[in-house]
């Protein structure tokens, strides 16, 4: 029995020895770790825990070693997995090992995970084990396994539309299956929140609806006059039930019944002076309403024929107009602005108004008659008559325009033009010669534009026989030519007229016209060429175009001469279109004419076949020129001065304006930007008005009119000159008469100033003359802009003799009272007798003889504050006398002598009588200086009161005990 036992024990030692010879021999790392090849992740973002399928865990064959813990049951701690490792660039997982004893890991993330930024993640991962001893030597890695990791979304976004606001026009009458479509779209990275899964309106009782896909349309017919516009308010949800974060404004405007027509420009347009071309249509389009059009014309009028003369043009006077458009001199204007120079159209009615041209108005009652001399036409020569005029149908009698007919005696008409059943007609008779022979004596002309009530410009070029005729810049041939044997001989004057003929026989006037002229020219000796006639024409304002270069050759383009209208035609159209976009009104005056001018769009369509399938009714609009800035004209200078008497008398004369300044300026209102008118706004105070700056501009003038003032210029001793060179050399002219001198011209401000500094006044008798004034005005556009009066005053120093300087001071005696003689009025100029001109001074005597009385009266104060000091001074010695010496004046009797007395006062009034007298005589020499003097001498007596109170300051005595 023990020998079993025994038996057994030893076989147990046995095994256990050789499980641990076993255990020895197994110490060695022979296996790697092992895991899945593939792995599945999802995480949720702003989550970091990522759930894998299937988990991850490593297991080792090494197992039940301390090299494989995977197993369940091991005999040793030291077998583990150490970790794992991730591979991949910017992975933003991490693998952590949970429990090293089973090679439980988990994934997780470094940082929150944004499912918009990246939806998925793809990676590679390893596990190692601890290998080998306490320094883990022969370390073991697994195969490197893929996992794919998805991240989930949350509803963290809300859908937004994709416009600010949509808008849509719809044809009323009609149902649509859609309007418009709406869109919103959703940040969020899921199907299932990204997808917008229903839209809504808001906007209740609206007759619109919207489906899931976000199109609108209507659920009954719509009426343009019950509403013109529907304005929706739209909002979105997504598939989390998320509502759009902003809705989003549908309008849906209701058009009535679809017509052809222009859509899209602006009835009023408004043009601003100086800004050059401005779009008339630039929005505009054609409306076909879907009909197949072929073929389209469009004419478009801009209606000036109430401005001016049928247009804008410039308002100088015509004389101006013609230089301006080249033609040469000797052109005589009839029908002048009314001036002191040119003044028997004073009495014709005018339009009265200076901004756009000034016509005359003939009512059938009125005419004038031109100053002899003033036209010498000689029908030997050739020569021009032009004039704008604008006549109706009238009666069937004659209407002159313009006649040169006998002045005494008969009636016979040497020339004339005239308007007689919408004819226009000129009459020449020929001049007494020696074969008495039927020549041409009148031309006719059959024309609309006589009577139709517009202005148009007539031209006749008369060069004997031939007469050639000009309306508006298209030339026209008599459709009649009558003959008549020449005039006889005869030494009667002859008279021109305009509006009637004058009957030199009857002493009256007769075949009065009925309308308006303007601009009624007569230029002798040579005709108008056809480049002047269209300058004169021409207007100022009128339509253009730019047409496109891809346009240029599908569309035409036709102005009229005026510019006024102009035509359309082409097939395409939205090249049509174009064309009318780049329509554009235009005016190119510096200070154009206000108002409203008319536009008119008239259109016909085309179809198949060249009918007309379409009816488009006219267009309507205006431009309305606003009114310009007016320019303010300042004239500047000296205007009070001197000069010698000999300088008037000499052959230069005296310079009237030798710094004579022209400035033109205009007054601009200038907006406040925000914050400086925040600054400048004191607790809102409403008086606070807009900014306003003046500023300098540059503009032409057309006269200057120098005047006098007082008495008209007596040519025989005096007068205005200037430089005719200096003038022609600058375009101008000068006309005068006893009133003064007019320039007149279109030139520049500063041309203006230099020719003003060159006029000079002279007067060889300058004896009488004291002082002459005169006023100067300059103005712009034929009136229309006037300066300021500038006047001038010219004094004359005249210069007396030494002989006379002794006489005053020594011929009156001091015993004569003095002689005030009343003052002369200085006035404008004053013409008196050599003996009053004998006692006049100069303007150096009146400054010496102010001089003089001022140094008098300076010493004899300075005499009377010495005295004053002096008696100050003794009765401080007499007060300081009677202090030192006690006396007992109790019985003191003092006699005053009253003579004493007076003879002080009898010797001051003595004293202030001549002062007094010299001061007299003073006046008489200077009657200007009277004012000065008399306030010096209430000084000085104001000095003798002072001193007579200190005479009586030294009298106090006290008389108390005196006896007499």
């Amino acid at each position: 029995m023990r020998f079993r036992r025994n038996k057994l024990f030893a076989s147990a030692v046995g095994v256990v020895l050789a499980l641990a010879c076993a255990l020895d021999a197994a110490k060695v790392n022979k296996h790697k770790p092992w895991i899945e090849t593939t792995y599945h992740g999802i995480v949720t973002e702003n989550d970091d825990k990522v759930l894998l399928d299937p988990p991850l865990i490593a297991l080792d064959k090494d197992a039940p070693l301390r090299y494989a813990e995977s197993f369940e049951v091991t005999l040793t701690k030291e077998g583990e997995i150490c970790g794992f490792r991730i591979h991949g660039q910017n992975v933003p997982f991490e693998a952590v090992v949970l429990d090293k004893s089973s090679g439980e890991g988990i994934i997780r993330a470094k940082d929150k995970l944004d499912c918009e930024l990246q939806k998925e993640h793809t990676f590679t991962i390893q596990a190692y084990d601890c290998g080998e001893g306490p320094d883990g030597a022969n370390m073991k890695k697994s195969h490197k396994a893929t996992v794919h990791i998805q991240v989930n979304d949350l509803n963290e976004y809300s859908p937004v539309f994709k416009e600010k606001s949509y808008k849509a026009t719809v044809i009323e009458g009609k149902k649509y299956d859609s309007i418009l479509k709406v869109e919103a779209v959703d940040a969020d990275c899921s199907f299932q929140f990204s997808q917008i899964c229903n839209y809504e309106i808001v906007t209740p009782d609206v007759p619109f609806t919207i489906d899931k896909d976000g199109f609108i349309k209507n659920t009954e017919k719509l009426n343009y006059g019950r509403e013109h516009m529907y304005k929706l308010t739209v909002t979105a949800y997504d598939c989390g039930k998320n509502r759009a974060s902003e809705d989003v404004l549908v309008k849906i405007s209701v058009k009535p019944t679809c017509k052809p027509s222009w859509q899209g420009f602006n009835k009023r347009i408004e043009y601003e002076p100086g800004t050059g071309s401005l779009a008339l249509f630039p929005s505009m389009h054609l409306e076909t309403c879907d009909e197949p059009i072929t073929s389209i014309r469009a004419t478009i009028e801009l209606e000036t024929n109430h401005i001016g003369k049928g247009c804008d043009r410039d308002t100088y006077s015509e004389k101006s107009l013609h230089k301006l458009c080249g033609a040469s001199s000797g052109t005589v204007e009839l029908l002048p602005a009314p001036s002191s120079s040119a003044n028997w159209t004073v009495g014709l009615p005018t339009d009265n108004g200076h901004d756009s041209d000034q016509v005359f108005e003939f009512n059938g009652t009125q005419a004038v008659k031109i100053p002899d001399g003033l036209v010498s036409t000689s029908l030997k020569e050739p020569f021009t008559i032009s004039v704008w005029m604008r006549h109706g149908p009238g009666a069937h009698e004659k209407e002159t325009i313009l006649c040169n007919s006998d002045k005494t005696d008969m009636n016979r008409h040497h020339y004339s033009l005239y308007v007689h059943n919408c004819r226009l007609i000129l009459l020449l008779r020929q001049d007494p010669s020696v074969a008495e022979n039927y020549k041409p004596a009148e031309f006719h002309w059959k024309l609309d534009q006589v009577c139709d009530k517009d202005w148009h410009h007539y031209v006749l070029n008369v060069e004997f026989p031939t007469v050639m005729l000009f309306v508006d810049g298209t030339t026209f041939e008599p459709f009649l030519v009558t003959e008549d044997y020449p005039l006889h001989a005869s030494r009667i004057e002859t008279q021109l007229t305009v509006g009637a003929c004058w009957q030199g026989g009857n002493a009256r006037m007769a075949q009065f016209f009925r309308g308006n002229l303007a601009g009624l020219m007569i230029r002798s000796g040579k005709l108008e060429n056809k480049k002047v006639i269209d300058c004169l024409y021409t207007c100022k304002e009128g339509l253009d175009v730019q047409l496109p270069e891809e346009v240029a050759s599908t569309v035409k383009v036709e102005f009229n001469p005026n510019q006024s209208s102009l035509t359309v035609e082409g097939d395409d159209i939205d090249a049509f279109d174009k064309v009318m976009q780049h329509i554009s009104y235009l005016n190119s005056r510096q200070f154009p004419t206000p108002g409203i001018r008319h536009l008119r769009i008239s259109t016909s369509v085309k179809c198949f076949n060249d009918e007309s399938c379409v009816t488009m009714s006219d267009a309507e609009g205006y431009v309305m020129v606003l009114q310009p800035e007016e320019p303010k004209i300042s004239l500047s200078g000296i205007d009070h001065f001197a000069r010698s008497a000999a300088e008037f008398e000499s052959q230069e004369g005296v310079t009237l304006f030798p710094e004579l300044r022209i400035v033109s300026t205009i007054t601009r209102e200038v907006e406040v930007d925000a914050e400086s008118e925040a600054t400048e706004r004191v607790d809102d105070d409403p008086t606070v008005q807009e900014t306003v700056v003046s500023e300098e501009i540059m503009h032409n003038l057309d006269t200057c009119e120098v005047t006098v003032v007082g008495d008209d210029l007596d040519s025989e001793h005096e007068g205005l000159e200037v430089d005719m060179e200096q003038l022609q050399q600058r375009g101008l002219e000068m006309s005068s008469s006893h009133l003064g001198l007019v320039i007149t011209g279109v030139n520049t401000m500063a041309n203006y100033e230099q020719v003003l500094h060159l006029i000079r006044y002279k007067n060889w008798h300058t004896e009488a003359l004291f002082d002459r004034k005169f006023k100067l005005v300059c103005s712009e556009l034929n009136g229309r802009y006037i300066s300021n009066d500038f006047k001038v005053e010219v004094n004359v120093i005249h210069t007396a003799s030494a002989m006379d300087h002794v006489n005053n001071a020594m011929v009156q005696p001091n015993f004569i009272n003095p002689v005030y003689q009343a003052s002369v009025d200085l006035s404008g100029h004053n013409l008196v007798n050599a003996h009053q001109a004998s006692v006049v001074p100069s303007a150096a005597t009146i400054v010496i003889v102010v001089c003089v009385s001022f140094l008098v009266f300076m010493i004899i104060l300075g005499v009377f504050r010495i005295r004053a000091a002096h008696q100050r001074t003794m009765r401080d010695q007499d007060n300081g006398k009677e202090n030192e010496m006690d006396w007992d004046d109790s019985a003191l009797t003092i006699t005053v002598n009253p003579m004493e007395t007076y003879e002080d006062q009898h010797s001051s009034e003595e004293e202030e009588e001549e002062e007094e007298e010299s001061e007299d005589g003073e006046e008489e020499d200077d009657i200007t200086s009277a004012d000065s003097e008399s306030s010096e001498d209430d000084e000085g007596g104001e000095q003798e009161d002072q001193q007579g109170a200190s005479r009586q300051q030294q009298l106090e005595w006290d008389d108390s005990t005196l006896t007499y």
